[in-house]
């Protein structure tokens, strides 16, 4: 029986966790107007940001899903504070396992929750975040359906993002409680800009009080 190696990280650093999974699309549409390279910028904005706060480089855990590509869903490296995260570079191919993608990434959060438990270290209900330009192209239903029960149980806080007009908002919708919402034409870096706010926010929140995020309209497109 092999043995779990404990994570340095929250041995040496037990300050209250926020944690935040990207499930990012890598599918071969996302080659279409450089979306691919675009989403990689935002990721590299989105660590420097998230870095350039001392209490968020220590308060906020990432991991990054991808699907898409030669390997169909991969982890892009392990759980990692801010302070030491290092985007991944991502490329574009392939098919799109949203389905597989989110299952894994409950998975990994669970998985977490337990290891930060372990470790004695307390955390904030963790932010998933699906970015995708299409709809799956395998069966998602059921993991929909355990999206939307893991956010009825308070277990995560999912929010599904469309990005283009090939985007299938009604099917990424049901990822989330909340629906879907759309990227305001390729506006990533906006996005993630963003997100690293709202992680700010979340990481300097009280335990067990609401965190009031900015309003999304720097980055989605807004129905009149």
């Amino acid at each position: 029986m092999s043995q779990i190696i404990p994570d340095v990280a929250l041995i040496d650093n037990s300050e209250e966790r926020a944690p935040l999974v990207l499930v990012l699309d890598c599918s071969g549409s996302m080659n279409d107007e450089n979306k691919i390279g675009l989403m990689n910028d935002g990721l590299k904005t989105l660590s420097q940001e998230l870095k350039d706060d001392p209490i968020t480089a220590r308060c906020g855990r990432i991991l990054v899903i991808a699907f898409g590509g030669d390997n169909n869903v991969e982890i892009m490296g392990e759980w990692t504070d801010a302070m030491d995260f290092t985007p991944p570079n991502l490329y574009a191919g392939g098919l799109t396992p949203i389905g597989a993608a989110m299952r894994l990434a409950l998975d990994e959060i669970e998985t977490q929750k337990n290891e930060m438990r372990n470790a004695g270290v307390p955390y904030k209900r963790p932010i998933l975040m699906l970015l995708s330009d299409g709809e799956p192209t395998d069966d998602w239903q059921g993991i929909a359906a355990a999206c939307k029960n893991a956010e009825n149980a308070h277990k995560v806080n999912i929010m599904s993002i469309g990005i283009g007009a090939s985007a299938n908002k009604d099917i990424l919708g049901q990822f989330s409680n909340k629906g879907a919402l759309s990227l305001d034409g390729l506006k990533f870096k906006e996005l993630f800009v963003w997100l690293s706010r709202s992680i700010q926010a979340v990481s300097r929140a009280q335990t067990g009080t609401t965190v009031q995020l900015n309003p999304v309209d720097s980055w989605a497109q807004i129905s009149t």
